[in-house]
């Protein structure tokens, strides 16, 4: 058992608890508070002058599907042979290996969300991981957690150079009503036939797709502009199923719309240059300004673009540009984990949840500041100096 004591524990689900303990058994929040009894035998760290936060969480990424320092052969996110690919999983993809991976534990994010990129109308199925671990499939927190679909200029760009539909917009949006509309088929004859008591043939594309049309998984939307944004709720909407906003670079501009809708947003990579027309409002405001109108925010690195470690600069950058402190802690803990699904695990400090904790030397929102010790799942993971 381990007790982290008198440091100001942020539980992420309450009052700021100044001079709090926290009680860690095996892989498990014990107990969480002030003045807590310490059991005999308890192995204690003291975390005066500190911060406690739980483990960061990074809610859109690429870690380990584009691995680092490796060049082309480490870059397995985007299958551009074919527009419409939902059974493509990023289980099969992700590599523990990935220097990214430490860099995350050193930075305090314990976990992250990831999985294919924009190229394809529909990538396929992303996945939330642990960052510390051997074996991917021991390091899963939900899989699948999302389906990628992806709106803008990716796929047209993609695919109009080869030829192929979609060359434009109106392509990209048909391309996913008719995957969800042949999946709406698929399922009505799959009940009948299991009805019957007859032999129904398994479609994998088709069965990720009706996960969907279930509710069983949300779209995961690559949208920058207003337009594209509202593009896919719209379909989001027509098929009745769930969907959070990747990106959402102009969402500032709907953010009523965002509002009254109830779509969640992952906002970035906002940290890098205006490279293309889809990024020409780029801006630190976006998040506060949908948190501040109501909308449920969470805060990207979308590493390798912006790299992982420095998910709490972002936010931070975020509060210089007016999102409220609170706000942007929640962006990538509990917020972050709600959006993904896996709030009962991750995202707080509360009894019962994943023993994933950070004690920082500072406050970790300003840029000097850096973690001392990461636990993940009970286990001290990295402890500096």
């Amino acid at each position: 058992m381990k007790a982290i004591k008198g440091g100001t524990v942020y539980t992420m689900k309450g009052e700021v608890i100044e001079g709090g303990t926290v009680l860690v058994e095996g892989d498990k929040i014990a107990k969480v508070g002030k003045d807590l009894s310490i059991p005999e035998g308890c192995e204690v760290i003291d975390a005066t002058g500190k911060y406690v936060f739980p483990g960061f969480i990074d809610a859109h990424s690429h870690v380990g599907i584009f691995e680092e320092g490796v060049g082309e052969i480490g870059e397995d996110g985007n299958e551009m042979t074919d527009p419409v690919t939902p059974h493509l999983r990023a289980l099969d993809a992700v590599s523990p290996e990935d220097k990214a991976f430490d860099d995350a534990v050193k930075g305090g994010v314990t976990c992250v969300f990831t999985g294919p990129g924009s190229a394809n109308v529909i990538g396929g199925q992303s996945i939330a991981v642990k960052t510390y671990g051997r074996v991917i499939d021991k390091m899963v927190v939900k899989a699948p957690a999302g389906l990628k679909v992806a709106f803008g200029e990716n796929p047209k760009r993609v695919y109009g150079q080869q030829k192929k539909m979609p060359s434009t917009r109106m392509g990209t949006a048909a391309l996913l009503r008719e995957a969800l509309t042949k999946a709406k088929n698929y399922l009505e004859k799959k009940k009948i036939a299991m009805e019957k008591g007859e032999f129904f043939e398994k479609d994998l594309k088709m069965e990720v797709l009706c996960d969907v049309l279930e509710k069983k998984i949300p779209l995961r939307a690559h949208a920058h502009r207003a337009f594209d944004i509202m593009t896919a709720i719209r379909i989001a909407k027509e098929f009745d199923v769930d969907i959070v906003i990747e990106h959402c670079t102009e969402g500032h501009l709907i953010a009523d719309e965002l509002a009254e809708l109830g779509v969640p947003a992952v906002v970035g990579p906002s940290l890098t240059s205006r490279s293309k027309i889809e990024l020409k409002d780029l801006s630190f405001r976006t998040a506060g300004i949908l948190a501040n109108r109501g909308v449920k925010v969470a805060i990207m690195t979308d590493h390798p673009v912006i790299p992982v470690q420095y998910l709490n600069v972002c936010a931070g950058l975020a509060v210089r540009e007016g999102m409220k402190v609170e706000d942007a802690l929640a962006a990538i803990t509990i917020n972050a984990a709600e959006i993904i699904g896996i709030q009962d695990r991750v995202g707080s400090i509360e009894e019962g949840k994943d023993a994933d904790i950070v004690v920082w030397d500072g406050f970790p929102l300003e840029v000097m500041s850096k973690p001392e010790l990461v636990i993940i799942d009970g286990k001290v993971v990295y402890k500096r100096g």
